[in-house]
């Protein structure tokens, strides 16, 4: 269905109309886009009143946006800094005809790889590396927080995520956890991952979502703003 746009002052708000029940309002990276998801029953006058009601909130997620720090892109250089679980270690390259090998060491990290390796075969390597961080860490967690909340996971993805640390899928009991955890302190993943399973009991951000979090775990706020406070990777955004 095409879409729509509205203005709130000076800001455009893109609206779609979809066959769904709730309105879904999203500020998108890096310029703090504004866009709409409507029931497709709703009018357009509805949707500016929602819209006004929520303008603070929107202010507040752009100016995040604006002001969060980015990664520099990795060249995969000698004594680049890389992080794991919250720490920096600088990287030391070697190349050997062999398969590839990333150890942690002292303060480095150290990657060997067959001579001639592309810097694009580095990045693939390490985000592989990162990705099985976060499979095995997610999984005594996952199952941990399975047996407190009462809920059962079906699926878990971890993968490369743009805009989101997680997401979850009610209906599927599936869970996606953004690769970029593992370099995030731990307490960021397990927030994360209490944060998806909460919504197998609560799917959206309600005030009972948050009794929720704050019942089952009370630091769920100030692990929020440590991981909203550390920089997050330089991405190309195309729309």
């Amino acid at each position: 269905m095409p879409s729509q746009q509205i203005q709130l002052g000076e800001m455009p708000v893109d609206v779609v109309r979809k066959d769904i029940k709730n309105v879904h309002l999203s500020v998108h990276p890096p310029s703090g886009r504004v866009t709409i998801a409507a029931p497709s029953h709703m009018s357009l006058d509805s949707i500016r009143v929602f819209a006004i009601t929520k303008l603070g909130w929107i202010r507040r997620e752009q100016k995040k946006m604006r002001e969060q720090e980015r990664e520099a892109p990795r060249e995969f250089l000698e004594r680049e800094s890389h992080y794991i679980w919250g720490k920096r270690y600088l990287l030391h390259v070697t190349e050997a005809d062999a398969p590839p090998i990333i150890q942690l060491r002292l303060k480095r990290m150290l990657l060997q790889v067959r001579p001639g390796t592309s810097r694009e075969k580095c990045q693939e390597l390490v985000e592989e590396w990162y990705r099985h961080q976060i499979r095995e860490a997610a999984s005594p967690l996952i199952e941990l927080w399975e047996k407190r909340l009462g809920v059962q996971v079906n699926r878990i993805f971890v993968q490369r995520m743009k805009t989101k640390w997680g997401s979850c899928n009610p209906s599927t009991h599936s869970i996606r956890l953004n690769t970029d955890l593992a370099k995030k302190p731990p307490e960021c993943l397990e927030y994360i991952v209490v944060h998806e399973l909460m919504h197998l009991l609560e799917p959206t951000h309600n005030a009972r979502f948050q009794a929720l979090m704050d019942q089952h775990h009370p630091q769920w706020r100030s692990h929020r703003e440590t991981l909203n406070r550390l920089p997050v990777r330089q991405e190309s955004w195309v729309y």
